[in-house]
């Protein structure tokens, strides 16, 4: 049956259709978590409507309240929704796969040959285009998720908050509660609101598994345990990785040098994908074959565990007074963070006639045309690699 008469039918998506899609948007989501949440809600809310986009700001704020890759979370949230269990391992699976692919050759040759293929033209050239992307899907989201005056007061101010402090966890919760104070009178909280909080106090637990990696010899197993640690702690922007990575990998176990570190950050930031595939890369480096896929599922495994563990729960929060204000809230500081990301982006993005003339036509096409955002990605790497090499 084509899609557009399942749509009509309201039905599932089949896991092929979970693992097609999935993968194809692992494989062109360059830009880091703003633009693969962007490419993710054009695909799969507004295109395919598996989900309702109220749905999705729920989903958006959920993965904020737990730690991991944000995108890849939500890919994860979406499989569960659609699919339940298989969903949830087909879709998460199939987000992840082609980055860890791509990210693994590119380690072999780095190892064989001692450089990066050519990355920053092609990059460069599809940063219009996702600043394009995340622009779309921040002024699509914010007409369902800013309901009143008090939530667009809540956005502006989760905007210039970030903008002004970089603090991402301390604003999300600083304008959920901003949004219940203003609202509800105090009264104890449901079962929900407690799990919400409850859930948080899972992963500073895991901060014990950091003894069980402290050891001199480097073997695939350590990789594992070492990068699972850190996927169970890390809140907010992959970013925040390197941030572990230099502490412990370069200064404490010396198991990489600082420029190994710099190039892996690269083929992070510049490849499609996850930024969490990072990990891959240095798997790779210390341990060949078998420590690039120890420490790739060492590093994305606590984010299929956390997102099983809340699932179930979210519509609970929704149906609470209490937890679906709050809730109301991290929508949109989690919709404030994606525009912050873009400004931030847009800096030395629209700075050139190329950048500029880029970002205004690809933003048309997606407007006005609904133009499938993985040809456009695709035709500016192609052009940024002529433009930016030539």
């Amino acid at each position: 049956m084509p899609i557009e008469q399942k749509l009509l039918a309201h039905e599932k998506p089949s896991l092929k259709e979970l693992a097609l899609v999935f993968g194809r948007i692992g494989a062109t989501a360059f830009g880091g978590p703003a633009a693969h949440l962007a490419m993710i809600d054009e695909e799969i809310v507004r295109r395919r409507k598996w989900i309702s986009q109220e749905e999705f700001l729920d989903l958006l704020g959920a993965i904020n309240l737990i730690p991991g890759p944000n995108s890849t979370e939500m890919a994860i949230h979406i499989g569960y929704k659609t699919r339940g269990w298989k969903g949830l391992l087909v879709a998460g699976t199939s987000f992840i796969a082609p980055a860890f692919l791509i990210v693994w050759a590119i380690a072999v040759f780095y190892v064989k040959f001692g450089s990066l293929p050519e990355l920053q033209s092609v990059f460069l050239g599809v940063k219009p285009v996702i600043l394009a992307i995340i622009a779309q899907a921040v002024w699509s989201l914010s007409r369902t998720a800013i309901k009143d005056w008090i939530l667009g007061f809540c956005a502006a101010l989760a905007l210039i908050l970030y903008l002004m402090s970089g603090q991402e966890i301390l604003v999300l919760f600083l304008v959920a509660i901003l949004n219940l104070v203003l609202r509800i009178k105090p009264k104890p909280p449901g079962k929900s609101l407690l799990f919400s909080f409850l859930i948080l106090q899972v992963s500073p637990l895991t901060r014990a598994w950091a003894q069980l990696t402290q050891q001199s010899k480097v073997a695939a197993a350590h990789l594992f345990w070492y990068f699972a640690k850190v996927g169970s702690v890390l809140f907010g922007s992959g970013y925040v990785l390197i941030a572990f990575l230099q502490n412990d990998l370069v200064e404490k176990y010396h198991w990489i040098t600082q420029q190994q570190l710099i190039d892996a950050i690269t083929v992070g930031q510049l490849t499609p994908g996850p930024v969490f595939t990072t990990a891959t890369f240095i798997g790779y480096l210390i341990s060949g074959h078998e420590g690039a896929l120890f420490a790739t599922v060492g590093i994305f495994a606590p984010a299929f565990l956390f997102v099983a563990l809340s699932a179930p729960f979210i519509p609970v929060l929704r149906k609470s007074k209490w937890t679906a204000t709050l809730l109301d809230g991290l929508n949109v500081a989690s919709l404030s963070l994606m525009a912050g990301a873009a400004l931030i982006l847009a800096k030395d993005t629209v700075s050139n006639l190329y950048g500029g003339v880029i970002f205004l036509l690809s933003l048309a096409l997606l407007v006005k045309f609904k133009i499938n955002s993985t040809w456009l990605i695709l035709i500016a790497a192609g052009l940024g690699f002529v433009f930016h090499s030539s």
